[in-house]
């Protein structure tokens, strides 16, 4: 398999250039299904990147840890500067009432430390904020990333699941090369308010489920989904929702017989034909679907061609939340933080003290001399 075969791009407007399709690597150590073994883990991202791809996407969160380890192993095999490495922090976990998010400058700072080690890298190409801490002003969360990247660590700071509002005052902090959100023919939420934003401000977007987490592949529709799946809790994967989806994946599925491809191949080429700034990150655990993910690349779709794929799915029929009700408190429409806390150095907090001092005195002495005017007093 060439390795040409697979552009490459900007994402962004920072510097970092990346291969056209990326590769999501969170399902090699389990999510939606059981984790692969080490060495096949690491033969899946040795293949990907012998056809081009080059730009590998993980998380302290998937494991968690032992996805990150997995990476860096099979990164060992490959020539690390031909090589965009993509990892996030963010997640500290879970509880009985849902997801942890942490975004202080010193978890960010230790998250980063952790993951180079764990990554086996002297740098990390692209460092995401995975979910954004509702409790912490982002300015706060990017200052941290900033010196990360003023000492080396980071060569490029992202977003994912940030709201409009959220990214507008990061990039104000630090350019934020990439937002990394859900997109795909079923999801499109993104496309009225935060895509025309990263546009304007030269952001690249990065759609990660872009075969709608495996749907537009056969995923519950030609295949079971074992019940310990997290996907069997999915809303779009349930009940009335699921049977009413299947309807679009069948017209996707007559519509990628007429352009001679499988519908995981048409799905995928929509979200690559959104833009040269936009760079998917489809994940599998199985070289087939890998290179099915690749023959996408090659298809050629038309301005005529994207309408006719979007009617046959439009959005407003798709079934069901895009995540699971306890995930919505940390979705991207509500990624919003606290206005950003006044900053006073400790030189100017001594110069204001002063200043006070002098004003109360200068008022002091401004009521003396009224008293002494009204007394008729000499001054």
């Amino acid at each position: 398999m060439e390795r040409s075969q697979i552009p490459r791009v900007k994402l962004g407007t920072q510097g970092l250039e990346v291969s056209k399709l990326g590769f999501g690597c969170m399902g090699l150590t389990g999510v939606y299904n059981a984790p692969v073994a080490e060495e096949d883990g690491v033969a899946v991202v040795r293949h990907a990147f012998d056809a081009g791809v080059t730009f590998f996407d993980t998380a302290d969160a998937y494991g968690p840890h032992t996805n990150e380890v997995l990476l860096g192993k099979a990164l060992k095999q490959l020539p690390r500067e031909k090589v965009q490495v993509a990892t996030k922090c963010g997640i500290a976990g879970f509880d009985a009432n849902g997801m942890l998010v942490k975004g202080t400058p010193d978890y960010v700072r230790a998250c980063c430390e952790a993951s180079l080690e764990r990554l086996a890298v002297d740098y990390i190409d692209l460092y995401y904020q995975h979910r954004i801490d509702q409790s912490v002003p982002i300015e706060e969360t990017m200052g941290e990333l900033k010196k990360l990247v003023e000492e080396g660590k980071v060569k490029y700071v992202g977003l994912s699941e940030a709201s409009a509002d959220t990214i507008r005052r990061a990039h104000a902090v630090h350019p934020i090369t990439a937002v990394e959100m859900e997109w795909s023919l079923w999801t499109r939420d993104i496309e009225e308010e935060i895509i025309p934003l990263c546009r304007e401000l030269g952001v690249g977007i990065v759609p990660y489920s872009p075969l709608g987490r495996g749907f537009f592949a056969g995923r519950a529709t030609v295949q079971s989904i074992p019940s310990e799946s997290l996907l069997s809790k999915h809303p779009r994967y349930n009940g009335e929702n699921l049977e009413k989806n299947k309807i679009l994946y069948t017209r996707l599925e007559e519509l990628a017989a007429k352009y001679g491809c499988s519908p995981a191949q048409l799905a995928l080429s929509w979200v690559l034909h959104q833009g040269d700034d936009v760079v998917p990150i489809p994940g599998t655990t199985k070289v087939k679907n890998l290179d099915d993910n690749i023959g996408a690349v090659k298809i050629k779709l038309s301005k005529e061609d994207l309408k006719e794929i979007s009617a046959a799915v439009p959005a407003g029929e798709v079934a069901g939340s895009r995540v699971i009700g306890v995930l919505e408190p940390y979705s991207w429409r509500v990624a919003n933080t606290p206005p950003p806390k006044p900053f006073t150095p400790s030189c100017c907090r001594t110069c204001a003290t002063s200043r006070l001092l002098v004003s109360w005195d200068l008022k002091v002495q401004q009521e003396t001399a009224n008293k002494r005017r009204q007394l008729e007093l000499p001054k």
